[in-house]
């Protein structure tokens, strides 16, 4: 272990419990055409760009509002790591 200026020790850990823990995904399909600017944009952060174009995300409970917005236009499949 290291120590700081204050002589005290420094933790060495990389990375935490969490980020240990393997993060499960979310495979997402666009079904349909976004209506307007604030779906377009809900779509565009999930990384789907056209009619059947499938991507996978994290899920995370950003990832989870973004889809809650676009509930309608999109295919959700759940994948575990």
């Amino acid at each position: 272990m290291s120590t700081t200026k204050d002589g005290k020790s420094a933790k060495t850990a990389k990375g935490s419990a969490k980020a240990a823990k393997a993060a499960s995904t979310v495979t997402l399909t666009q079904l349909r055409r976004a209506i307007d600017t604030k779906q377009r944009l809900a779509l565009q952060g999930l990384g789907l760009r056209r009619i059947r174009h499938q991507v996978s995300v994290e899920d995370t409970p950003s990832t989870r509002g973004l889809i809650l917005k676009v509930r309608h236009l999109v295919q959700i499949g759940e994948q575990a790591k």
